[in-house]
Protein backbone atom coordinates (compact mmCIF):
# COMPACT_ATOMS: atom_id res chain seq x y z
CA UNK A 1 0.00 0.00 0.00
CA UNK A 2 1.12 3.56 -0.61
CA UNK A 3 2.16 5.58 2.41
CA UNK A 4 0.39 8.70 1.09
CA UNK A 5 -2.98 6.92 1.02
CA UNK A 6 -2.54 5.45 4.50
CA UNK A 7 -1.58 8.80 6.02
CA UNK A 8 -4.50 10.53 4.29
CA UNK A 9 -6.92 7.80 5.44
CA UNK A 10 -5.81 8.12 9.07
CA UNK A 11 -5.92 11.93 9.01
CA UNK A 12 -9.36 11.88 7.32
CA UNK A 13 -10.77 9.71 10.11
CA UNK A 14 -9.20 11.83 12.86
CA UNK A 15 -10.53 15.05 11.27
CA UNK A 16 -14.03 13.58 10.93
CA UNK A 17 -13.89 12.47 14.56
CA UNK A 18 -13.71 16.12 15.69
CA UNK A 19 -17.40 16.58 14.83
CA UNK A 20 -18.44 16.64 18.54
CA UNK A 21 -16.00 19.50 19.22
CA UNK A 22 -17.96 21.66 16.78
CA UNK A 23 -21.48 20.26 17.06
CA UNK A 24 -21.94 20.01 20.84
CA UNK A 25 -21.27 23.72 21.56
CA UNK A 26 -23.75 24.66 18.82
CA UNK A 27 -26.40 22.40 20.34
CA UNK A 28 -25.69 24.01 23.73
CA UNK A 29 -26.49 27.41 22.22
CA UNK A 30 -29.83 26.16 20.91
CA UNK A 31 -28.94 25.68 17.24
CA UNK A 32 -31.12 22.91 15.76
CA UNK A 33 -29.84 19.90 13.82
CA UNK A 34 -30.77 21.05 10.33
CA UNK A 35 -29.04 24.39 10.91
CA UNK A 36 -25.89 22.70 12.21
CA UNK A 37 -25.73 20.55 9.08
CA UNK A 38 -26.54 23.45 6.75
CA UNK A 39 -23.85 25.73 8.16
CA UNK A 40 -21.38 22.87 8.25
CA UNK A 41 -21.79 22.32 4.50
CA UNK A 42 -22.25 25.97 3.48
CA UNK A 43 -19.07 27.01 5.32
CA UNK A 44 -17.24 24.13 3.68
CA UNK A 45 -18.45 25.14 0.20
CA UNK A 46 -17.34 28.74 0.80
CA UNK A 47 -13.89 27.64 1.98
CA UNK A 48 -13.40 25.30 -0.97
CA UNK A 49 -14.51 28.00 -3.42
CA UNK A 50 -11.90 30.39 -1.98
CA UNK A 51 -9.21 27.68 -2.22
CA UNK A 52 -10.09 26.98 -5.86
CA UNK A 53 -10.01 30.70 -6.68
CA UNK A 54 -6.63 31.15 -4.98
CA UNK A 55 -5.22 28.22 -7.00
CA UNK A 56 -6.92 29.64 -10.13
CA UNK A 57 -8.64 26.34 -10.83
CA UNK A 58 -11.47 26.18 -13.35
CA UNK A 59 -14.97 25.53 -12.03
CA UNK A 60 -16.04 24.08 -15.38
CA UNK A 61 -17.35 20.50 -15.44
CA UNK A 62 -18.82 18.29 -18.16
CA UNK A 63 -22.31 16.81 -18.27
CA UNK A 64 -20.97 13.36 -17.42
CA UNK A 65 -19.02 14.73 -14.44
CA UNK A 66 -22.13 16.56 -13.23
CA UNK A 67 -24.08 13.28 -13.14
CA UNK A 68 -21.40 11.58 -11.03
CA UNK A 69 -20.98 14.59 -8.74
CA UNK A 70 -24.75 14.89 -8.40
CA UNK A 71 -24.98 11.25 -7.34
CA UNK A 72 -22.18 11.72 -4.79
CA UNK A 73 -23.80 14.87 -3.40
CA UNK A 74 -27.18 13.20 -2.98
CA UNK A 75 -25.60 10.14 -1.37
CA UNK A 76 -23.68 12.23 1.15
CA UNK A 77 -26.71 14.42 1.88
CA UNK A 78 -28.91 11.36 2.44
CA UNK A 79 -26.30 9.82 4.73
CA UNK A 80 -26.00 13.01 6.80
CA UNK A 81 -29.75 13.65 7.07
CA UNK A 82 -30.70 10.08 8.04
CA UNK A 83 -27.85 9.89 10.56
CA UNK A 84 -28.81 13.11 12.34
CA UNK A 85 -32.51 12.24 12.15
CA UNK A 86 -31.81 8.93 13.90
CA UNK A 87 -30.89 10.93 17.03
CA UNK A 88 -34.61 11.64 17.44
CA UNK A 89 -35.25 7.93 18.00
CA UNK A 90 -32.13 6.67 19.81
CA UNK A 91 -29.09 7.74 21.76
CA UNK A 92 -26.31 9.25 19.64
CA UNK A 93 -23.83 6.74 21.06
CA UNK A 94 -25.90 3.79 19.82
CA UNK A 95 -26.34 5.45 16.42
CA UNK A 96 -22.58 6.00 16.11
CA UNK A 97 -21.94 2.36 16.98
CA UNK A 98 -24.43 1.00 14.43
CA UNK A 99 -23.17 3.43 11.77
CA UNK A 100 -19.79 1.73 11.72
CA UNK A 101 -21.23 -1.25 9.88
CA UNK A 102 -20.36 0.71 6.71
CA UNK A 103 -16.87 -0.89 6.29
CA UNK A 104 -18.59 -4.28 6.11
CA UNK A 105 -20.98 -2.90 3.48
CA UNK A 106 -18.06 -1.48 1.48
CA UNK A 107 -16.25 -4.82 1.57
CA UNK A 108 -19.40 -6.72 0.50
CA UNK A 109 -20.16 -4.29 -2.34
CA UNK A 110 -16.57 -4.36 -3.61
CA UNK A 111 -16.48 -8.17 -3.46
CA UNK A 112 -19.94 -8.77 -4.98
CA UNK A 113 -19.94 -6.08 -7.68
CA UNK A 114 -16.27 -5.57 -8.49
CA UNK A 115 -14.79 -8.98 -7.63
CA UNK A 116 -12.41 -7.54 -5.05
CA UNK A 117 -10.74 -10.31 -3.05
CA UNK A 118 -11.60 -10.27 0.65
CA UNK A 119 -8.50 -11.41 2.54
CA UNK A 120 -8.27 -12.89 6.02
CA UNK A 121 -6.52 -9.75 7.25
CA UNK A 122 -9.38 -7.56 5.96
CA UNK A 123 -12.03 -9.70 7.69
CA UNK A 124 -10.01 -9.72 10.92
CA UNK A 125 -9.52 -5.95 10.78
CA UNK A 126 -13.28 -5.42 10.36
CA UNK A 127 -14.05 -7.70 13.31
CA UNK A 128 -11.48 -5.95 15.52
CA UNK A 129 -12.80 -2.52 14.53
CA UNK A 130 -16.45 -3.47 15.15
CA UNK A 131 -15.56 -4.97 18.55
CA UNK A 132 -13.62 -1.85 19.47
CA UNK A 133 -16.46 0.47 18.44
CA UNK A 134 -18.93 -1.54 20.53
CA UNK A 135 -16.66 -1.15 23.57
CA UNK A 136 -16.45 2.62 23.04
CA UNK A 137 -20.22 2.89 23.40
CA UNK A 138 -21.31 3.48 26.97
CA UNK A 139 -25.08 3.27 27.11
CA UNK A 140 -27.72 1.85 29.43
CA UNK A 141 -28.22 -1.88 29.20
CA UNK A 142 -31.60 -3.38 28.55
CA UNK A 143 -32.86 -0.48 26.47
CA UNK A 144 -34.84 -1.63 23.43
CA UNK A 145 -33.82 -0.11 20.12
CA UNK A 146 -36.21 1.89 17.97
CA UNK A 147 -36.95 0.16 14.66
CA UNK A 148 -37.19 3.56 12.95
CA UNK A 149 -33.90 4.67 14.47
CA UNK A 150 -32.09 1.52 13.39
CA UNK A 151 -33.51 1.83 9.88
CA UNK A 152 -32.31 5.44 9.60
CA UNK A 153 -28.79 4.61 10.78
CA UNK A 154 -28.55 1.60 8.46
CA UNK A 155 -29.69 3.81 5.57
CA UNK A 156 -27.03 6.35 6.53
CA UNK A 157 -24.39 3.62 6.68
CA UNK A 158 -25.42 2.15 3.32
CA UNK A 159 -25.45 5.48 1.49
CA UNK A 160 -22.04 6.39 2.93
CA UNK A 161 -20.67 2.99 1.87
CA UNK A 162 -22.00 3.50 -1.66
CA UNK A 163 -20.48 7.00 -1.64
CA UNK A 164 -17.02 5.55 -0.90
CA UNK A 165 -17.43 2.88 -3.58
CA UNK A 166 -18.53 5.42 -6.21
CA UNK A 167 -15.52 7.64 -5.41
CA UNK A 168 -13.29 4.59 -5.81
CA UNK A 169 -14.83 3.27 -9.03
CA UNK A 170 -15.81 6.42 -10.92
CA UNK A 171 -13.81 7.42 -13.99
CA UNK A 172 -14.04 11.10 -13.04
CA UNK A 173 -10.66 12.83 -13.08
CA UNK A 174 -10.38 16.13 -11.23
CA UNK A 175 -8.64 17.49 -8.15
CA UNK A 176 -9.88 16.37 -4.75
CA UNK A 177 -10.67 20.01 -3.89
CA UNK A 178 -12.87 20.48 -6.95
CA UNK A 179 -14.64 17.14 -6.49
CA UNK A 180 -15.35 17.86 -2.82
CA UNK A 181 -16.56 21.40 -3.66
CA UNK A 182 -19.25 20.15 -6.05
CA UNK A 183 -20.24 17.24 -3.82
CA UNK A 184 -20.77 19.56 -0.85
CA UNK A 185 -22.48 22.21 -2.99
CA UNK A 186 -25.07 19.66 -4.13
CA UNK A 187 -25.26 18.31 -0.59
CA UNK A 188 -25.91 21.82 0.79
CA UNK A 189 -28.63 22.50 -1.80
CA UNK A 190 -30.27 19.16 -0.99
CA UNK A 191 -30.21 19.93 2.72
CA UNK A 192 -31.66 23.39 2.10
CA UNK A 193 -34.50 21.90 0.04
CA UNK A 194 -35.11 19.29 2.76
CA UNK A 195 -35.26 21.99 5.44
CA UNK A 196 -37.69 24.14 3.42
CA UNK A 197 -40.07 21.20 2.92
CA UNK A 198 -39.96 20.18 6.61
CA UNK A 199 -41.79 22.74 8.78
CA UNK A 200 -40.17 21.47 11.99
CA UNK A 201 -36.63 21.82 10.60
CA UNK A 202 -36.35 25.59 10.03
CA UNK A 203 -32.93 27.19 9.59
CA UNK A 204 -31.65 29.60 12.24
CA UNK A 205 -28.59 31.85 12.38
CA UNK A 206 -25.76 31.04 14.82
CA UNK A 207 -26.62 33.24 17.84
CA UNK A 208 -23.11 34.36 18.86
CA UNK A 209 -19.50 34.81 17.63
CA UNK A 210 -18.66 31.59 19.50
CA UNK A 211 -21.32 29.74 17.53
CA UNK A 212 -19.99 31.16 14.25
CA UNK A 213 -16.51 29.90 15.21
CA UNK A 214 -17.74 26.37 15.76
CA UNK A 215 -19.79 26.49 12.54
CA UNK A 216 -16.57 27.38 10.71
CA UNK A 217 -14.76 24.58 12.52
CA UNK A 218 -17.38 22.08 11.34
CA UNK A 219 -16.99 23.33 7.80
CA UNK A 220 -13.19 23.14 7.77
CA UNK A 221 -11.93 20.20 9.84
CA UNK A 222 -14.52 17.37 9.84
CA UNK A 223 -15.88 18.33 6.41
CA UNK A 224 -13.37 19.94 4.00
CA UNK A 225 -10.20 18.34 5.36
CA UNK A 226 -11.85 15.00 6.10
CA UNK A 227 -13.54 14.58 2.69
CA UNK A 228 -10.54 15.80 0.67
CA UNK A 229 -8.18 13.46 2.53
CA UNK A 230 -10.69 10.59 2.30
CA UNK A 231 -10.94 11.05 -1.48
CA UNK A 232 -7.16 10.90 -1.81
CA UNK A 233 -7.01 7.80 0.41
CA UNK A 234 -9.70 5.96 -1.57
CA UNK A 235 -7.84 6.60 -4.83
CA UNK A 236 -4.49 5.57 -3.33
CA UNK A 237 -5.28 2.48 -1.22
CA UNK A 238 -8.86 1.50 -2.14
CA UNK A 239 -12.34 1.75 -0.67
CA UNK A 240 -12.25 -1.08 1.89
CA UNK A 241 -8.98 -0.15 3.68
CA UNK A 242 -10.07 3.51 3.84
CA UNK A 243 -13.42 2.50 5.34
CA UNK A 244 -11.73 0.36 8.01
CA UNK A 245 -9.35 3.19 8.93
CA UNK A 246 -12.52 5.17 9.61
CA UNK A 247 -12.61 3.34 12.97
CA UNK A 248 -10.38 6.16 14.18
CA UNK A 249 -13.36 8.52 13.87
CA UNK A 250 -15.21 7.43 17.05
CA UNK A 251 -11.87 6.92 18.80
CA UNK A 252 -11.07 10.59 18.17
CA UNK A 253 -14.53 11.55 19.41
CA UNK A 254 -13.92 9.60 22.64
CA UNK A 255 -10.52 11.28 23.09
CA UNK A 256 -12.17 14.70 22.71
CA UNK A 257 -14.86 13.73 25.21
CA UNK A 258 -12.27 12.63 27.78
CA UNK A 259 -9.84 15.53 27.35
CA UNK A 260 -12.19 18.45 26.67
CA UNK A 261 -15.55 17.50 28.16
CA UNK A 262 -14.36 15.68 31.29
CA UNK A 263 -15.74 12.24 30.43
CA UNK A 264 -14.28 9.31 32.39
CA UNK A 265 -11.64 7.00 30.92
CA UNK A 266 -12.39 3.36 31.77
CA UNK A 267 -10.89 -0.06 31.17
CA UNK A 268 -13.61 -0.73 28.61
CA UNK A 269 -12.58 2.35 26.63
CA UNK A 270 -8.92 1.34 26.84
CA UNK A 271 -9.60 -2.12 25.41
CA UNK A 272 -11.80 -0.63 22.69
CA UNK A 273 -9.03 1.77 21.69
CA UNK A 274 -6.47 -1.05 21.56
CA UNK A 275 -8.75 -3.14 19.31
CA UNK A 276 -9.35 -0.23 16.94
CA UNK A 277 -5.65 0.61 16.74
CA UNK A 278 -4.95 -3.08 16.07
CA UNK A 279 -7.44 -3.02 13.18
CA UNK A 280 -5.80 0.05 11.67
CA UNK A 281 -2.33 -1.44 12.19
CA UNK A 282 -3.48 -4.59 10.42
CA UNK A 283 -4.64 -2.55 7.41
CA UNK A 284 -1.38 -0.56 7.37
CA UNK A 285 0.83 -3.65 7.49
CA UNK A 286 -1.40 -5.62 5.11
CA UNK A 287 0.03 -8.94 3.96
CA UNK A 288 3.06 -8.57 6.22
CA UNK A 289 0.87 -9.13 9.27
CA UNK A 290 0.26 -12.87 9.53
CA UNK A 291 -2.72 -14.64 11.12
CA UNK A 292 -0.48 -16.08 13.86
CA UNK A 293 0.53 -12.54 14.87
CA UNK A 294 -3.13 -11.48 14.88
CA UNK A 295 -4.11 -14.37 17.16
CA UNK A 296 -1.21 -13.65 19.51
CA UNK A 297 -2.16 -9.95 19.73
CA UNK A 298 -5.81 -10.65 20.51
CA UNK A 299 -4.87 -13.28 23.11
CA UNK A 300 -2.51 -10.85 24.82
CA UNK A 301 -5.22 -8.19 24.97
CA UNK A 302 -7.72 -10.62 26.51
CA UNK A 303 -5.17 -11.86 29.12
CA UNK A 304 -4.19 -8.34 30.16
CA UNK A 305 -7.83 -7.31 30.39
CA UNK A 306 -8.65 -10.33 32.56
CA UNK A 307 -5.73 -9.60 34.93
CA UNK A 308 -6.83 -5.96 35.17
CA UNK A 309 -10.38 -6.98 36.09
CA UNK A 310 -9.07 -9.46 38.65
Amino acid sequence: MKHKGIICGILAAVCYGTNPFGALPLYEEGVNTSSVLFYRFSMAVLMLAVMLLIERKSFRISGGELKTLGSLGLLFATSSITYYQSFRFMDAGIASTILFVYPVMVAVIMAACFKEKVTASTVTAIILALAGICLLYRGDTGVSLSTTGVFLVMMSSLTYAVYIVVVNQSSIRMSSLKLTFYVLLICMMSLLAYSLTSPDLHLMLPPSPRAWFFACWLGLVPTVLSLVLMTVAVHEVGATPTAIMGALEPLTAVAIGVTLFGESFTLRLAVGIVLILSAVLLIVLGKNFHLRTITHTITSIVKKTWRWKS
